[in-house]
C-alpha cells in the first residue's frame, strides 16, 4: 500500500513539474516573440536622432565610422545607422542606406554646410529615378553618378540633380560628431525613395 502511495505521489509531482514547464513556456514564448518584433521594428526604422553610422559593407562592416575615415574627395562610403544603445544596425530597408563624402570647405553651399560636420555630408544612397544604388563617383567634378541611367547629383549643393532622368535630389541626412564618430542629428531632409521600379531586376 505504501509503495502505491509513493508511486502516485511521484506521478503527481512529475505532472506538476510538467505543467509548470508548459505554463512557463507559454509565458516565455510571447515574451521572446515580442522582443523579436521590437528588434525587427528597430532594424526597419529609418535613421533616428543620435544614431551612429557604421560601415555598410566590406571588411569593416558594422564598425562605427570616425570622421577621419572619410578622405577628402574620395568616392562615397556606404553606411547604415545604428542604435547606440542596443547596437542594432538599421539595415532592414535599402532606403536606410547612406552615402558619405567629404568635400572642400569652400565647396559646400550654405544649406549643405549646415547639415555637414567637418565638411562631411550624408545622403540617401538610393537613386530617385528607379531605385538603383548610387555607386558611381566622378573624381574631377566630385559628383555622384548612378550607374543605371547616368543620373548625376552634386553633393556640395544638397545632392541636386545636375544630369540624367532622376526626378528629384537625394535626401540629405544632417550629421554631428559624438566622440569623434559620425552620428545622426535627425531625420532625412527631403524625399526618400524613387519614382518608379525598374523593369530590369538588376536595375539597369
Amino acid at each position: 500500500m505504501t509503495g502505491n502511495v509513493e508511486k502516485l505521489t511521484r506521478t503527481a509531482m512529475r505532472r506538476r513539474d510538467t505543467l509548470k514547464a508548459v505554463v512557463g513556456m507559454g509565458l516565455w514564448v510571447p515574451t521572446v516573440l515580442k522582443s523579436a518584433e521590437a528588434d525587427q521594428e528597430a532594424i526597419d526604422a529609418p535613421p533616428q536622432e543620435n544614431d551612429l553610422l557604421v560601415f555598410a559593407y566590406g571588411d569593416r562592416e558594422g564598425q562605427t565610422i570616425a570622421s577621419e575615415s572619410i578622405a577628402i574627395h574620395a568616392p562615397q562610403t556606404f553606411a547604415y545607422p545604428m542604435d547606440p544603445a542596443t547596437r542594432i544596425v538599421r539595415n532592414g530597408s535599402r532606403l536606410n542606406q547612406i552615402l558619405l563624402v567629404r568635400l572642400g570647405p569652400d565647396q559646400l553651399k550654405n544649406d549643405t554646410r549646415l547639415r555637414s560636420v567637418e565638411n562631411i555630408v550624408a545622403y540617401s544612397a538610393v537613386c530617385s529615378h528607379t531605385g538603383c544604388d548610387v555607386t558611381g563617383w566622378d573624381d574631377e567634378s566630385h559628383r555622384f553618378k548612378c550607374p543605371c541611367h547616368d543620373s548625376q547629383f552634386d553633393p556640395a549643393d544638397g545632392a541636386r540633380v545636375i544630369g540624367g532622368p532622376a526626378p528629384w535630389q537625394l535626401a540629405s541626412l544632417p550629421l554631428k560628431l559624438v566622440d569623434g564618430k559620425l552620428a545622426v542629428v535627425g531625420a532625412f531632409v527631403g524625399r526618400v525613395g524613387f519614382q518608379q521600379p525598374s523593369s530590369d531586376p538588376f536595375g539597369t
